[in-house]
């Protein structure tokens, strides 16, 4: 493991991906008590385009709101700070690695899976009492987010680490693949990225330890959920899941930490499939 390594990769490639100034003003405002709905609609009100989309979205259909929300003061009043917060982080994330190439994955498949993750975290976080599920959806989305800087600034060893996995000599999950041919992993380096976006802790060690629970310091059972949540969508990615099937990526470790059980993951499931389609339309729509 380099740590000089993942930091050199993340700052050599910052201005490909840093994230817009507006979505970090709106992520500190929705750290601060002090901070008012106002405060927040301002500070969205001076990029139009994002008032626009922020919007479309609160009008969705996901959201069902009985009337029509017409302004962005009165879209961060009815959904909440937090709310604004995690559909702005979202977009921006979404956007800023929509131009950077990579030949190993599509976005469209890449924020899928993503966004069942983030939909299902956040589901399960409700059923949980261990749980603090105000980021947990943004934990969720971001958790991969290293894999597409690896993709687009190491295309050729990322590469080799798929082939890797593919050859199937030796069960290999695709982070202990990273390291074997990096020397580091798709965790590290996300969490490094959230870390320059200087965004919450807790997101920080929901990326750097989703696969690896055990070692989460301060947000244990965030951590476990996220982890629970990825391996039920990675399962989904592939069409491969029954109610009956194990499944192994999860860490035994994950089930005490966050107090949930196998049992609740079937009517979970069934709630962020029904929903996904729609939030995905208003978040990541076909261009």
């Amino acid at each position: 493991m380099s740590e000089s390594e993942v930091h050199d990769l993340v700052k050599n490639a910052s201005n490909l991906v840093s994230l817009p100034e507006i979505s970090l003003k709106v992520n500190e405002l929705a750290s601060d008590p002090d901070a008012t709905a106002d405060d927040m609609a301002k500070v969205i009100s001076q990029d139009p385009a994002l008032v626009a989309r922020m919007l479309k979205i609160a009008n969705s259909a996901f959201y069902g709101l009985s009337s029509e929300v017409e302004t962005i003061t009165r879209a961060v009043a009815i959904l909440g700070t937090n709310k604004i917060r995690d559909l702005v982080l979202s977009t921006a994330a979404s956007d800023t690695f929509d131009g950077i190439p990579n030949d190993l994955i599509t976005m469209q498949d890449f924020w899928h899976h993503s966004l069942y993750c983030g939909l299902l975290a956040q589901i399960l976080a409700k059923k949980s009492k261990k749980v603090h599920a105000e980021s947990i959806f943004i934990a969720g989305l971001l958790h991969d987010i290293g894999q597409l800087l690896m993709f687009n600034q190491l295309p050729e060893k990322s590469h080799e680490a798929i082939l890797l996995l593919m050859e199937g000599t030796e069960e290999l999950e695709t982070y202990e693949a990273e390291r074997h041919v990096f020397g580091f992993d798709h965790m590290q380096v996300g969490a490094e990225l959230v870390k320059h976006w200087k965004l919450a802790p807790v997101l920080q060690e929901c990326v750097e330890f989703h696969h690896e629970p055990q070692r989460a310091k301060d947000f244990p059972a965030e951590v476990a959920l996220i982890n629970i949540a990825n391996a039920v969508a990675v399962m989904a990615d592939f069409n491969s899941m029954s109610e009956d099937d194990e499944i192994p990526m999860i860490n035994n470790i994950s089930w005490d930490l966050t107090g949930l059980s196998r049992g609740d993951l079937p009517e979970a499931i069934k709630k962020a499939q029904k929903e996904i389609k729609e939030i995905e339309s208003v978040l990541f729509p076909a261009k």
